[in-house]
């Protein structure tokens, strides 16, 4: 896959209107998700270009330029991925060269790079590999530090075309360091786009946007734009300016109003997640942490894991899915499950306890419930107990009722779980942002 954009220029200004085509067959198969689309259209949010459509297209010449040509009649900026590989059905600067009436030549950085991949690697290379070292002629060449082929810039009546690869390892990183600058260079009039992204979990974009409606409803410079995520809300907010320092007079105001409102909510800003600010919270004040995870089996502490230095504070856990396993290994009292069942907030509260001594952790932290497809315990599915122990407190538990497939409750119950530890934190004086 690659990446296609076309931007049109009117009078030095910039009115972009933006769609993306994804082209690739395997897309239109259910084979591979188009997250391209979804990552670019948040980019080029982030600079105040609207994307009105997306589109799919499979291998095929004629369709792959029918589609150009109609996008090229609703769209400024256009934005293909699919094509810059080494198969003969990667077509996508083959058919835009012919739409621009020009033709492809040989990039020689980008054919000695893919020939030191090779070299290093002792395999030897196949003549279709040089395919990935042809770009349109005249095009600035874009580098592509994690693969083998280039992206290209191409300025042609009144347009400008952009080629990415579709790897989203190779795309995601070319368009953060090579197109966004560009983009955002062409947009300046003097000014800048700066944009601030507040996170919330606990609350429903409904309910969210219900508390903010007026401020919504009256948005001019900065904009507000809220979007669900898998259990989060994220409000993003951008403002156009002269300068960095008059584009945050504009945000600050809006944030501090959201905040007022919703703040109980928030968790992060920016790029921050669930686990990396759980994570920060704790490498900061140097707080311990181990988990005892049924339904979960290990999902807890692998969230945590994702974020580098977290063997600071990570201590261990283990997965107790079986009963007898938390009576002889972790200890649960084999009373307390009789008498309450595995799913109760009796024995979360003792997985937690538990784990946190047998690890000689600040907070141990218990998973247990039916995640589906069938009940457990003779607990409807979706029901789910979290029990949290932190230093000498008595152990806290939380109650969850979730409606969604198996592994949705238990990512569910992970970041709820996650949550639920940010906020005992914050409550003991502990600083969140």
């Amino acid at each position: 896959m690659g990446l296609f954009l076309s931007i049109k220029l009117n009078g030095g200004e910039m009115k972009m209107k933006a769609e993306i085509i994804a082209v690739g067959s395997e897309l239109l198969l259910g084979q591979i998700t188009n997250t391209n689309a979804r990552f670019i259209s948040s980019q080029l949010s982030e600079l105040g270009i609207n994307v009105y459509y997306h589109t799919v297209v499979g291998d095929n010449a004629q369709r792959l330029l029918k589609a150009v040509e109609q996008a090229e009649q609703r769209a400024d900026l256009i934005i293909f991925s699919g094509g810059l590989g080494p198969t003969k059905d990667d077509l996508t600067k083959e058919i835009i060269a012919q739409h621009l009436q020009t033709k492809l030549q040989q990039d020689d950085a980008a054919m000695e790079m893919i020939e030191a991949f090779f070299e290093k690697r002792s395999r030897p290379m196949t003549e279709n590999n040089r395919k990935q070292a042809l770009v349109i002629k005249d095009a600035e060449v874009l580098a592509n530090h994690h693969g083998m082929a280039p992206g290209m810039l191409i300025e042609k009546e009144g347009r400008i075309y952009i080629l990415l690869p579709g790897p989203p390892k190779e795309l995601e990183p070319m368009f953060q360091y090579e197109v966004k600058p560009r983009l955002a260079s062409k947009l300046s009039d003097g000014g800048m786009i700066v944009s601030h992204v507040l996170r919330f979990y606990g609350i429903g974009e409904a309910e969210l946007e219900e508390r903010l409606q007026d401020l919504l409803e009256h948005q001019t410079n900065p904009t507000i734009a809220p979007l669900a995520g898998d259990g989060e809300v994220t409000i993003r907010i951008t403002a156009k300016a002269t300068s960095e320092e008059q584009a945050w007079a504009l945000i600050t105001p809006i944030r501090e109003k959201i905040i007022q409102r919703v703040g109980n909510y928030l968790y992060g800003v920016n790029d921050d997640s669930l686990a990396s600010k759980l994570v920060e919270m704790l490498i900061e004040n140097k707080i311990t942490i181990a988990a005892a995870e049924s339904l979960t089996a290990g999902l807890f502490q692998s969230e945590l894991a994702t974020i580098p230095g977290v063997s600071e504070v990570l201590y261990g856990g283990m997965v107790t899915y079986n009963e007898e396993v938390k009576i002889n290994q972790l200890g649960v009292s084999r009373e307390v499950i009789e008498k309450y069942s595995v799913v109760s907030a009796e024995c979360a509260s003792e997985m937690a306890s538990k784990v946190k001594e047998k690890f000689n952790a600040d907070i141990g932290v218990g998973l247990t419930g039916a995640a589906g497809p069938g009940e457990h315990a003779e607990r409807p599915v979706g029901t789910v107990w979290i029990g949290i122990a932190y230093k000498n407190l008595p152990p806290l538990t939380y109650e969850l009722h979730l409606q969604g497939m198996r592994n949705t409750n238990r990512i569910r119950a992970v970041k709820t779980a996650i949550y639920r530890i940010i906020q005992l934190l914050e409550k003991e004086g502990y600083r969140k942002i």
